[in-house]
């Protein structure tokens, strides 16, 4: 045992005299080559030159030994010093909620596994937001809020266990698997849905809007649904100088990784894996955020890959927070509901976000910008290029401002026909998109663009694109759409079809 203490020891010491190195970067401006608009390039924060070990604060890593205490006293320790890095070394550390302090690094070595409690109760019920509202969640296995220059780094593999949290759909389940989640004690099942317990089952039954639960007025109520308040993994609130990078993150409650009201956020060389089935098993979502860079990332979602929001209705609109200045480069997205998504929360508008050199492979969507009236923002100024897709069931590019809170697959989008309504506050708008370079094969339609008659989806340029899919392409309500050197290779004829669009006269198609 000391051996191995001592050999713990002088791996921290070696990762702490790297530390001054790993500070020293210039090499941020290569994401910012070449962009459509003018922005100030993101900065990497920076740390004192002060490094521990969690096992200097009495951590163990057995697997067994709950080191909650260990870990957040290490973090307030090194804060309160004035900052620096803290070392989770090799090693299983099982431990409750860890908050990350201003100018900490918490730094995870290879072959360190960091596995979260999975009892609802280690995580106290807290004030914050989700899904684009102001409610109350269980507190994140990782968070931070109002805090200056934070780093979640290391090769270390961060498990939020999950899977004792969330509700599974039986048709998304082998067999097998399902017969194995009906043999979990405490566990409810309903309407061919499985629930941890009967105390998450309760939650979902009051909720009326998606997975908040709306008219509870007392802490015991909400207590009484504890379990149902599944957390975003990684929570970062109101923060500046943020940085992530290099770490694996799994199986988490809820969303993954959940920037809100940041500014100066890297996200770069993570791996996220969360199972397909999961619900609500976002990636990354990036939520009235300022100058945000994500980079080199794998993605393997249960819900959307990359998405960008800024509040939901009332509530977004209240915020009034834009998310913007955001550059997504050389990402892959394995599975999910969409590769890249805006919305549906997007009240407080959505600016100037460019996307390029990524992949998608087998998400239910491929480009998916989703809202519905009632919402009111304004997406504008987005750039995607370079994106190459596959086995997309789906539409490979699609505009739905009838969003009702289903997947693609589950969502057929507004009807042909309706009355336009007067345009206020509440009406969305998504307008000058700038989609060029993408390459797709096997997707099941092209193109989905659906406005509303109000509020049409309004000049839009398409350029230098090769799909293959079942169908071509749908477009209502839909303004001023250029398509250049467009060719898609399609089963269904006719290949496009429009309803109530304006300036169809532009679109071309080059083969």
């Amino acid at each position: 045992m000391k051996r191995n203490i001592l050999k713990i020891i002088a791996l921290t010491t070696l990762v702490c005299a790297m530390c001054a190195c790993s500070n020293v970067d210039n090499e941020w401006s290569t994401y910012y080559a070449s962009l459509p608009f003018d922005t100030t390039p993101v900065e990497r924060p920076t740390f004192p030159d002060c490094c521990v070990s969690v096992v200097d604060y009495g951590a163990v890593g057995d697997g067994i030994t709950d080191n909650t205490e260990a870990i957040n006293r290490a973090i307030a320790d090194v804060s309160q010093r004035g900052g620096g890095r803290v070392v989770i070394p090799a090693g299983i550390w099982f431990t409750g909620a860890i908050e990350i302090k201003s100018n900490v690094e918490l730094h995870a070595m290879r072959n360190a596994l960091v596995i979260f409690d999975d009892d609802p109760n280690s995580y106290p019920i807290i004030d914050t937001s989700f899904e684009g509202l102001d409610t109350r969640r269980c507190t994140s296995p990782i968070w931070a809020r109002n805090a200056e220059n934070i780093a979640l780094t290391g090769e270390g593999v961060w498990d939020g266990s999950g899977d004792s949290w969330r509700f599974v759909r039986r048709e998304k389940v082998t067999d097998s698997q399902w017969e194995k989640l009906l043999s979990t004690e405490g566990c409810y099942v309903d309407n061919n849905k499985w629930y941890p317990s009967r105390e998450s089952y309760e939650g979902h039954r009051i909720c009326d809007s998606f997975n908040n639960p709306q008219g509870l007025t007392h802490d015991e109520e909400w207590e009484a649904i504890r379990h149902w308040l599944r957390p975003v993994m990684i929570s970062f609130i109101e923060c500046r100088n943020v940085l992530v990078e290099d770490v694996t993150l799994r199986n988490s409650p809820a969303w993954m990784l959940h920037p809100l009201m940041c500014e100066n956020v890297i996200i770069r060389g993570v791996k996220i894996f969360n199972p397909w089935y999961s619900q609500n098993g976002d990636a990354l979502d990036i939520e009235s955020c300022h100058r945000v860079l994500v980079a080199d990332c794998l993605l393997d979602a249960g819900d959307d890959g990359v998405c960008i929001k800024s509040g939901k209705d009332a509530d977004g609109r209240r915020r009034a927070m834009a998310c913007s200045h955001v550059v997504v480069r050389n990402t892959q997205v394995l599975h999910g509901h969409g590769g890249f998504v805006v919305g549906s929360e997007m009240s407080g508008g959505v600016h100037h976000v460019y996307v390029e050199n990524c992949t998608f492979t087998g998400t239910d969507v491929g480009l998916r910008f989703k809202s519905t009236r009632g919402r009111g923002g304004v997406v504008e100024h987005i750039y995607i290029e370079n994106i190459n897709m596959c086995d997309i069931p789906t539409d490979a590019v699609t505009f739905n401002l009838y969003y009702n809170g289903k997947s693609v697959s589950e969502d057929k989008g507004g009807t042909a026909d309706v009355e336009a309504m007067p345009v206020t506050e509440q009406t969305p708008a998504f307008r000058n998109i700038h989609i060029k370079n993408i390459k797709c094969r096997n997707a099941g339609r092209a193109f989905y663009f659906h406005g509303l008659p109000e509020m049409p989806v309004n000049k839009v340029t398409i350029e230098d694109v090769f799909i293959t899919a079942q169908e071509g392409g749908y477009f209502a309500y839909t303004d001023s759409v250029t398509m250049h050197n467009v060719h898609v290779e399609a089963v269904a004829q006719p290949l496009y079809r429009f309803n109530h669009c304006h300036a169809v006269d532009t679109v071309t198609e080059n083969k």
